[in-house]
């Protein structure tokens, strides 16, 4: 297997030198001149992570990661309301757990994240590297796709968005390591591969359900390296000596999935022909098609979408130009490589059809594919096709006809070409990801809330560019401020009533005539609430079902507690106070009279006219 990989494209295999005499003597030459490689290929993973750290600290925290932090605050670790939750269809409790330790560490700081993305990077690249090794060997060739893996903008729009790297990188990691574990497993049959990639499995399963696909592929690249090298019943052979793995994984897959139908209600997923036929194109030919060149170069963003990649139309063609022209180059000078080529068509197809099914919908926009993150595992899948075609055998020219290849300084140069392509399309990715409202938001109100005073403030939602109002009620600033409110900040009550601005200040606010409560019957009193029967307030007009502002202007015998509802509604307590003063009250219902009734023994409230409905303030 290592001589069919060891040349650089252009360089015919020499004859490996004859066995040493000393097995030691063999395995201190190996090291020796594996050292090289591998300083080299470590190199590239630093400078990746150097990229990767630019890009991230440039972003911050967006929409998904503010529910997670949020529910983070809000849950103990073990908490089957953190761990066991529905996320917009994902069951990903590790990605909740590792959300939970970063926001127990460091509550809405950036940092935090930033620090677990570099950390599942290095993890997922030297996983690459490893596969790499395996299955091509510690040759100067492997740094070719490796170069591929780090730099290609394929990934990186996953990356940088911290709730979708935590699902995209154990994906990545453990794609890379099962196909290293599945390779070494069928080679030397030594159990401690198959242990090893069943625990990856597991793991990658409880950070994103797509895990499911990591031994297929694993068990496909395992039987394309037996075949590439020119074996027999390649298949068969995998099955029998990579038996452990296969049985230990479906075992995991069937004890996963009785967790995953329990959590997700996969009967919610809709989809017609039609609309999944609309958002494929978008994920091949205007996405990741162009990348293949270092592209799309260009990305769009309509605030509060993620940046989607809109590659001219002569990068389109010109990436179709160039993967034709190494599919071609790969199946003329390489023995056996068209079913690596099919295998990486059907993993593209694959990959694109749960999206298709999860996501699309009349509301769905053909954009949302070229967003390229639900794509990152191509990366990885990609790579492992190009160290296939690097292990395999060349094909002996016939006759007098030779194909030209490039030599080492050409390709040396076509990386080199690639990285700076790269770099361009990470550079306006980046242009474009780091704007947003969320830093200003976030800053600002961390800064005010640090200073509370103790007057609590009405439940709100956070900006519509922060979190979009589909998220509710995960938009609710009780929730997503949850890791940096006091205790008693948000409540359904308050004698002052304040909101929060766009901006993150805090300021007093009012609410509007909507509706308004009657004049009640009793002279100097109006309405008069005592006991426990409830007293009913007339408004001057229905209400919808909505969240309203009620606010009662009140005069009290003695400090004490009422409740407060719409006709048709739930009950919300709020606190009074001995004398002549007022309370808001936020209140879920409908109809045309509130209900209340005391709570205190001896509380004596008389009520009069004030407004019901939305709380604003002056912008």
């Amino acid at each position: 297997m290592d001589t069919a990989a060891a040349s650089l494209p252009g360089h015919t295999c020499t004859p490996a030198p004859a066995p040493a005499s000393s097995g030691r003597i063999r395995l201190l030459s190996k090291i020796r001149n594996a050292q090289p490689v591998v300083v080299a290929a470590g190199c590239l993973i630093v400078l990746q992570l150097a990229i990767r750290w630019w890009v991230a600290d440039s972003g911050y925290f967006y929409w998904d990661d503010l529910i997670l932090v949020g529910r983070a605050a809000r849950y103990p670790l073990w908490s089957t309301d953190l761990l066991l939750y529905n996320h917009d269809g994902h069951f990903m409790p590790l990605a909740f757990a590792t959300a939970w330790v970063v926001t127990a560490v460091a509550p809405l700081a950036w940092a935090g994240p930033v620090l677990s993305l570099l950390i599942l990077q290095l993890g997922a690249s030297v996983a690459v590297l490893r596969m790499l090794i395996v299955l091509v060997g510690a040759r100067w060739t492997i740094l070719v796709p490796l170069v591929f893996y780090l730099f290609c903008p394929l990934t990186l729009p996953a990356f940088a968005w911290w709730a979708a790297a935590l699902n995209a990188l154990p994906l990545q990691f453990a794609l890379a390591w099962v196909i290293g574990d599945a390779v070494l497993l069928v080679g030397s049959g030594r159990h401690r591969y198959a242990v090893s990639g069943i625990a990856v499995l597991m793991v990658a399963l409880l950070f994103f359900e797509k895990s499911v696909i990591v031994p297929f592929v694993a068990f496909a690249v395992a039987a394309l390296a037996r075949y590439v090298d020119g074996h027999a019943a390649a298949i068969r052979v995998v099955v029998r000596r990579g038996a452990a793995l296969w049985i230990g994984s479906g075992s995991v897959l069937a004890c996963w999935l009785i967790g995953y139908l329990t959590v997700v209600d996969v009967s919610a997923i809709h989809s017609s022909p039609d609309d999944v036929r609309n958002l494929l194109p978008g994920a091949t030919s205007l996405g990741a098609v162009p990348t293949v060149l270092g592209g799309p170069w260009m990305w769009e963003r309509w605030l509060p979408s993620t940046p989607w990649a809109v590659a001219p139309g002569w990068a389109v063609v010109s990436g179709w130009v160039a993967l034709g022209a190494l599919v071609v180059l790969s199946i003329r000078c390489r023995l056996r490589v068209l079913p690596v080529w099919l295998m990486v068509s059907a993993y593209i197809l694959v990959a694109q059809l749960p999206v298709a099914l999860a996501r699309s919908g009349p509301n769905t926009a053909a954009e949302l594919t070229q967003s390229l993150r639900y794509f990152a595992d191509v990366g990885v899948v990609s790579t492992a096709a190009g160290a296939l075609l690097l292990r395999a055998r060349p094909r002996l020219p016939r006759g007098r006809t030779r194909t030209v290849l490039p030599g080492p300084g050409a390709v040396v140069a076509l990386m080199v070409v690639f990285l700076v392509s790269s770099m361009a399309s990470t550079y306006t990715f980046t242009r474009a990801w780091r704007a947003g409202p969320t830093r200003t938001y976030i800053t600002n109100v961390t800064s005010v809330l640090a200073e509370w005073d103790g007057a609590p403030l009405l439940e709100q939602e956070v900006p519509w560019n922060v979190l979009n109002p589909l998220a509710y009620p995960q938009n609710l600033t009780s929730r997503v401020l949850a890791p940096i409110a006091a205790p008693g900040t948000f409540a359904d009550s308050t004698p002052h009533l304040r909101m929060i601005t766009d901006t993150g200040e805090i300021v007093d606010a009012a609410v509007w005539w909507n509706r308004s409560i009657r004049a009640g019957p009793e002279p100097d009193c109006g309405y008069r609430i005592h006991g426990a029967e409830p007293v009913y307030l007339p408004l001057d007009g229905p209400m919808l079902e909505h969240e309203w502002t009620v606010q009662l202007n009140y005069l009290a015998n003695r400090d004490g507690q009422i409740t407060v509802a719409f006709e048709h509604g739930a009950a919300v307590a709020a606190p009074v106070r001995k004398g002549l003063n007022t309370v808001f009250v936020r209140v879920a219902g409908d109809g045309s009279a509130l209900r209340i009734n005391s709570r205190t023994t001896g509380l004596d409230l008389c009520v009069g006219v004030g407004p019901v409905g939305v709380a604003s303030y002056d912008n």
